[in-house]
C-alpha cells in the first residue's frame, strides 16, 4: 500500500497498481482513499479545485470538473477534457550520426536489394468485387496441400477489403488507396503478387500496373477480362504451381539492421500502457534506430494533446510544420462530421484507468522514444528518410496499421493493456502486455510482459532491451504469438476518406 506510481514529483494524480478499498491507508503519501480505486487508475495526491489542471507525466491530462480530494479516485466523473494552448519549440537540430553498426539479422534478400522478414505469395484485390476470388485462389491453394512440399515459402495470403469503387479516380481517397495497394503489392515480404480485379470498378488495374513497380514478381489480371469466377481461379492456380519453386528457392541471410522497419503501434490500451509497454517499446524503436534501423509512429487523433512533444523533436521546421498541418486536417476533418478530436478514449481504455484523449496520447507518443523527427508521411506513403518517422492515420489499430506495412514496415510491434489480439500478414505482428495480470490470462496471445515494469521487478530500459532483441530474433524466422494463432488474414484494412458514390 506504500506503492503508488507517481510519474513527476508535479503530478497532483498518482495510478495505482493494485486495488484500493475505500478508507485505506497510503502512509507514504500519507492519504486515506476515499473511493473504491480499480487497479491502474488515478488517485488524487493533493487538494485540485474546480476548474483546475490535472497533472501526469507533469503534463496536463484534462481539467477538475468539480473539486477532487486527496484520496479519491480520479477518472469521468470529475475529469474533463478542455481545449487549452501547448508550447513547443522548433529547432534546427543536427543529424545524429547514426553509429556503424555490427547489428544483424537472418533476412531474405530480394533481387531488387529490398530485404524481406516472411516469405508469402499474395492474392491482392483491387475492389471488393474481386475479394470472393482472392479468397478462393488462396483457399484453394491452402486445400490442395502443395505448400507442405516447400518449407521455405510462409503461405499464401489474400489481401481483401470492401472499397475500390464507388469514389471519383481523381479524389483524395483513391490517392490514399492506390498508395496502399500499391505499398502491399510491392512489399518485400511478398515473393509473388497476383493483382486481381473484377475489370468495370473505379481502381482500374492499370492505376497500380503504371505506378510504382519495384519488383517483376507482380501480376495483374481481371476477372471479366480471364472470362469469369471458374476459368481466372483455375488460372492463377496452375500459375502458383509453377512459380513454388522458385519462390521457395530462398535462404535466410546476415543482413543489417539498417533493413529494418518498425511499425509502433497500441491497442486496447490501459493506465499501464504509457507507464510500462509504450516507454519501453520506446527504447527498443531508439535502439533500432541508432543501428541504422527505422520506426514509425501514427494515429494522429491519439498524439492530439501530446503533440507538442514530437514537435519539439523534429528535425527542422518543415518537418514540424507538416506535423502542425496534419493536426489542422484532423480537427477539421472531426468538425465537418458531426464529431470532435476528444471522442476517445474508448469504453475499454476508460476501463482500464484512461480518461481523456490528452492522457491516452500523452501515454501513446512513449513508443516513439526520444530519437529525432526525420519525416512526417502521408497515410501509406513511402518511406524516404531512416530512422524515426511519424505516418498520418486515424487512431483505428487494423486501418492505421495497414497504412505503415504500406510504407514499408516489416516488424509490428503492438502493445496492449486490455488485450487486443492482431495480426498483419505478410508482417509478423509481436504482442507487448502492459500488465502482469493480462499477461498471464492472455499468455497464449502476448509475446512479452512489460508489467514487470509495473512489478518492480525490471527497468523500462532493460524491458526495451527484450523487446530489441526479440525484434531481431522474430525478423530473423521466430514465430509471433499472432502468427502461431493465425491472425492476418483478414485484418488488411485501408482508410477509406470522402464521398461514396
Amino acid at each position: 500500500m506504500n506503492n503508488l506510481i507517481i510519474l513527476n514529483k508535479n503530478d497532483n494524480v498518482a495510478v495505482t497498481p493494485f486495488v484500493i478499498d475505500p478508507q485505506t491507508k497510503i502512509e507514504r503519501q500519507g492519504i486515506v482513499s476515499v473511493d473504491p480505486i480499480p487497479f491502474g487508475h488515478k488517485i488524487c495526491l493533493k487538494t485540485i479545485n474546480k476548474g483546475e489542471a490535472v497533472i501526469k507525466y507533469d503534463q496536463i491530462i484534462g481539467f477538475a470538473s468539480k473539486s477532487i480530494k486527496p484520496g479519491e479516485h480520479v477518472h469521468s466523473h470529475n475529469l474533463e477534457f478542455k481545449e487549452f494552448s501547448r508550447e513547443f519549440a522548433i529547432t534546427e537540430k543536427k543529424n545524429i550520426a547514426i553509429e556503424k553498426s555490427n547489428l544483424f539479422f537472418n533476412g531474405i534478400l530480394r533481387d531488387n536489394g529490398d530485404v524481406a522478414t516472411r516469405n508469402y505469395i499474395g492474392i491482392i484485390s483491387t475492389v471488393n468485387c474481386s475479394a470472393t476470388v482472392s479468397k478462393m485462389i488462396a483457399e484453394k491453394i491452402k486445400y490442395s496441400s502443395i505448400l507442405k512440399d516447400y518449407p521455405n515459402i510462409d503461405g499464401i495470403v489474400p489481401i481483401t477489403h470492401s472499397t475500390g469503387c464507388g469514389m471519383n479516380t481523381q479524389s483524395e481517397g483513391m490517392q490514399i488507396f492506390q498508395r496502399t495497394i500499391d505499398g502491399f503489392k510491392n512489399h518485400p515480404n511478398f515473393s509473388h503478387v497476383f493483382v486481381i480485379g473484377l475489370g468495370c470498378e473505379s481502381a482500374q488495374i492499370n492505376l497500380f500496373s503504371d505506378s510504382m513497380k519495384k519488383h517483376n514478381r507482380i501480376n495483374f489480371l481481371t476477372i471479366q477480362e480471364e472470362g469469369g469466377t471458374k476459368k481466372i481461379v483455375d488460372k492463377v492456380f496452375g500459375q502458383i504451381q509453377d512459380l513454388l519453386e522458385e519462390a521457395n528457392n530462398t535462404k535466410r541471410t546476415p543482413q543489417a539492421a539498417y533493413h529494418l522497419t518498425l511499425a509502433l503501434q497500441c491497442g486496447g490500451s490501459d493506465g499501464y500502457s504509457g507507464i510500462s509497454a509504450n516507454p519501453s517499446l520506446g527504447v527498443a524503436a531508439d535502439l533500432l534506430v541508432k543501428n541504422g534501423g527505422s520506426s514509425i509512429l501514427s494515429e494522429t487523433p491519439e498524439i492530439y494533446g501530446a503533440e507538442h512533444l514530437l514537435i519539439n523533436r523534429a528535425n527542422n521546421k518543415e518537418v514540424a510544420d507538416k506535423l502542425i498541418k496534419k493536426i489542422e486536417w484532423w480537427k477539421h476533418y472531426t468538425t465537418i462530421n458531426n464529431s470532435s478530436m476528444d471522442n476517445n478514449p474508448a469504453p475499454g481504455n476508460k476501463k482500464g484507468g484512461l480518461t481523456t484523449i490528452l492522457e491516452k496520447s500523452l501515454g501513446a507518443v512513449a513508443k516513439g522514444g526520444n530519437s529525432i523527427l526525420k519525416d512526417v508521411l502521408s497515410y501509406a506513403e513511402p518511406l524516404k528518410n531512416k530512422g524515426f518517422n511519424f505516418m498520418d492515420s486515424p487512431g483505428y489499430d487494423p486501418v492505421s496499421v495497414t497504412g505503415q506495412v504500406a510504407s514499408g514496415a516489416n516488424v509490428i510491434c503492438f502493445t496492449t493493456g486490455r488485450g487486443s489480439c492482431f495480426g498483419c500478414k505478410p508482417v509478423p505482428s509481436l504482442k507487448l502486455a502492459t500488465n502482469t495480470i493480462m499477461f498471464n490470462k492472455m499468455s497464449e496471445d502476448m509475446d512479452i510482459n512489460c508489467g514487470t515494469v509495473i512489478d518492480g521487478e525490471e527497468t523500462v530500459e532493460q524491458v526495451g532491451k527484450k523487446v530489441f532483441e526479440l525484434i531481431l530474433k522474430t525478423a530473423s524466422g521466430y514465430k509471433s504469438k499472432s502468427e502461431n494463432n493465425g491472425y492476418g488474414d483478414e485484418e488488411f484494412n485501408p482508410w477509406q476518406v470522402g464521398v461514396v458514390m
